[in-house]
């Protein structure tokens, strides 16, 4: 059943992430993930305000998302965003199969 990573993010050094925008998609792929969603923040209709970007990606597995998320191949990316970024990731497993 596929996995979902979302992730709320909110850039602070915006020349330093981009390292980060070259290396992430590379692991992402390795691993048979894609990104879903790149989005910014329009506006918010109801409830606390989100972080400014929004991200989704998809994975075939939530053990294959968690491969990659511990991975060598994300281990530069992760540093990179930990250092550059303010984020919150979070894994979601899909209650039924996508057609």
């Amino acid at each position: 059943m596929a996995a979902y990573v979302y992730v709320e993010l909110s850039i602070t050094d915006r020349e330093g992430f981009q390292e980060y925008i070259q290396k992430a998609p590379i692991s992402i792929a390795a691993y048979g993930g894609k990104y879903i969603l790149r989005a910014k923040l329009s506006e918010e209709l109801e409830g606390s305000r989100p972080a400014p970007i929004l991200v989704v990606l998809e994975f075939p597995s939530i053990q294959i998302a968690k491969e990659w998320w511990s991975s060598k191949e994300y281990a530069e990316a992760k540093a990179i965003r930990q250092k550059t970024a303010t984020s919150k990731m979070s894994l979601f497993e899909a209650l039924q199969p996508s057609t």
